[in-house]
């Protein structure tokens, strides 16, 4: 039987690394443990890049762009246009993680897999169009197996060339207005909670929109969830081109030994069915923030995952996960850069 390439195996950890940088941090001068999870970070960091000294220069963001079909049933606070409109913003410099991208030295690009209003070609964006946007899930299957498939391969591709770049680090961003109706169907159905414990203002919903976005999540549930057998079916019926794409992107970060530092709500989501279609991969994924949205606690607690900042954001774009970059690039620094006691000529405790 042929496995489809999402089942491949994962990058290894390193175990040796590993072991020599938990011996640094014990010669570090500095009580054990009291630099807490930054402590803790460098020692995995040191796993996954195979060397007791780690270092995070070069980063690689790729943001998937793809609008939703459930838009239709007036989930958003924003007309569909808006996704589209981004695209410009973002290669002009003037979206939250533009600017990020700018100070931390990082490439940025940007990937249009399907938008509800045409636009003009633009020489800056990397245009993979699978449609028109998803169909409207509360109604039909959000995408076809082919366009899921597509999908998942152009999370793929974006981990490749993040590889070929040098890149240690990748984020994944997106921008979808209606996806975190999409996502938080996902979720639902992944975690068997009802739509009213994870549902959240997405962009900016009044209490009345947010009850109105949990009754559409609902219908699309009693709809699709007897004909999903597994992970790939619900994604398929209930996802978005880019919460695909960055499934399948962190999946390939796994394979390719690229680690991954997952976003907020939207990309845990995505990272639930990564792990949902290929368990090894979790290893490979670190998780920068806990959003705003009332659905992200139940998908980290369900990962087993403890983000590391938490700024009550809900923007979206990769921007608390850049946020979060410095932080691990300071880990680094820590353990790579500070004296030892023998170095330092300073006694260590006594035993």
């Amino acid at each position: 039987m042929n496995l489809a390439w999402w089942q491949g195996p994962r990058q290894p950890l390193d175990h040796v690394a590993r072991h020599k940088a938990l011996a640094r941090q014990r010669e570090l001068t500095k009580p054990a443990g009291a630099l807490g999870q930054l402590e803790t970070l460098a020692v995995q960091l040191a796993a996954l890049l195979g060397c007791e000294r780690p270092s995070l220069d070069k980063l690689w963001i790729s943001l998937f762009a793809a609008d939703h079909g459930v838009v239709a049933e007036g989930v958003s606070a924003y007309p569909q246009a808006v996704t589209g409109q981004m695209l410009s913003n973002f290669l002009n410099g003037g979206a939250a993680i533009s600017v990020l991208a700018r100070q931390l030295g990082a490439e940025l690009e940007v990937i249009d897999l399907g938008l509800a209003v045409p636009q003009a070609p633009h020489p800056g964006v990397r245009h993979q169009p699978l449609g028109p946007g998803t169909a409207n899930l509360m109604r039909t299957a959000a995408m076809t197996p082919a366009q899921l498939a597509a999908a998942l391969q152009v999370g793929r591709e974006a981990v490749l060339r993040a590889q070929q770049s040098g890149a240690a680090l990748f984020i994944g961003g997106e921008m979808g207005i209606g996806n975190t109706t999409a996502a938080t169907a996902l979720a639902c159905w992944a975690l068997r909670e009802p739509s009213h414990e994870l549902v959240g203002p997405g962009t900016g919903l009044d209490d009345a929109g947010v009850a109105h976005k949990a009754a559409v999540i609902d219908v699309a549930l009693q709809l699709h969830t007897p004909l999903i057998d597994g992970p790939l079916d619900a994604l398929q019926r209930l996802g978005g081109f880019e919460i695909a794409a960055l499934a399948g992107a962190y999946i390939a970060c796994a394979q390719q030994g690229v680690i991954a530092l997952v976003d907020g709500f939207i990309c845990s989501v995505a990272a639930l069915f990564a792990v949902c279609l290929n368990p090894d991969c979790r290893d490979w994924l670190l998780f920068a923030h806990r959003g705003a949205e009332p659905g992200h606690d139940h998908v980290l607690r369900a990962l087993q995952a403890e983000p590391l900042l938490k700024l009550g954001m809900r923007l979206g774009e990769g921007s608390g996960a850049a946020l979060a970059v410095p932080l691990l690039r300071l880990a680094c620094s820590l353990h790579n850069d500070m004296a030892t006691f023998a170095e330092a000529a300073v006694a260590e405790r006594r035993s």
